[in-house]
């Protein structure tokens, strides 16, 4: 594992802020899914699918930070091929799964906002759990075709990696096999499904947006349009980056390895970081769950 390419000196003060972010991490998706359990009112469709993305981004970052911090504590910056194809199928699993519930909170803020009498018996809890099933079986006979094919490669190259994680596009850059398939696939796996998906969720804002205009009251459009912000941010914090990381991936050789080490950690860090950040400071339900567990003493002091 490459790491972090002429910063190696700094590897000690680099590990304070990469643990602090993991830690928020962790802990952050935890307490999300903690509020989710506890309190009754949030027993509905839209907060099981956001414990859905906070199990998600728990996972990503409990399938990278054992690598990255080992790098940058310098425990080891070897790993074998077999652990590495694993990272690499849970890292772009989880990004498939991600791009998928995100879809299905879209689809969850459209009926909503659009049939809102009709929200209870659209989506139910069974059909809930039915999305999240479709969700996992999706990824979960998506990835392994390309995953499994990196087993039988021939590396001949040079065995460095230029992360600190195991990426499908690093692995097959080090092949001296032919990777027409590798390339072919993931590039088609990428149209039809991360492409799909924001397509899909473009579209079904817009069929929103129209609803919302129609509505006579600028109080109530304004209330529906709050309603989505939440999602809409953790759309563009999940997409802005995978399509930062494809690009530089793709038409970026000649780029400064900096740029591809940055890419690629802001590719895995930023949506687990600011997922549970953005729903505890927007989403009033959890945000008031939250301040019911400071005590009311040190709120009357502040008064």
């Amino acid at each position: 594992l490459a790491g972090f390419p002429g910063l190696e000196q700094h590897y000690p003060w680099l590990s304070i802020p990469f643990s602090c972010i993991y830690a928020v991490v962790l802990s952050g998706n935890c307490l999300v899914l903690h509020v989710i359990r506890t309190e009754p009112s949030l027993h509905q469709p839209m907060f099981y699918f956001l414990a859905m993305l906070a199990v998600t981004d728990l996972c990503v970052g409990l399938s990278t930070v054992h690598t990255v911090l080992g790098v940058l504590w310098g425990l080891s910056r070897e790993v074998s091929l077999d652990a590495c194809i694993a990272q690499s199928y849970f890292i772009h699993g989880l990004s498939f799964v991600e791009s998928s519930v995100l879809l299905a909170m879209a689809f969850d803020r459209y009926v909503a906002i659009c049939n809102p009498l009709r929200y209870s018996s659209i989506l139910t809890n069974d059909k809930v759990m039915k999305i999240g099933v479709a969700i996992l079986c999706r990824s979960s006979l998506l990835i392994p075709p390309v995953i499994i094919r990196l087993k039988f490669l021939n590396y001949c190259r040079p065995h460095v990696l230029s992360h600190s994680f195991c990426l499908h596009q690093d692995l097959i850059r080090m092949a001296c096999s032919d990777i027409r398939f590798n390339s072919v696939y993931a590039l088609a796996l990428v149209i039809c499904t991360l492409l799909l998906d924001s397509v899909l969720i473009l579209v079904s804002y817009i069929r929103i947006l129209h609803s919302v205009l129609a509505i006579a009251s600028r109080e109530e459009r304004l209330k529906s349009l709050q309603t989505c912000v939440s999602h809409l941010c953790a759309v563009l914090v999940f997409y802005i980056p995978v399509i930062g990381l494809t690009m530089v991936h793709r038409f970026g050789r000649h780029l400064s390895p900096v740029v591809h080490v940055l890419m690629g950690n802001v590719y895995i860090i930023v949506p687990p970081l600011m997922n549970p950040i953005i729903y505890s400071v927007k989403t009033q339900q959890i945000r008031g769950r939250i301040r019911r567990w400071f005590p009311k003493t040190s709120l009357s002091t502040r008064g």
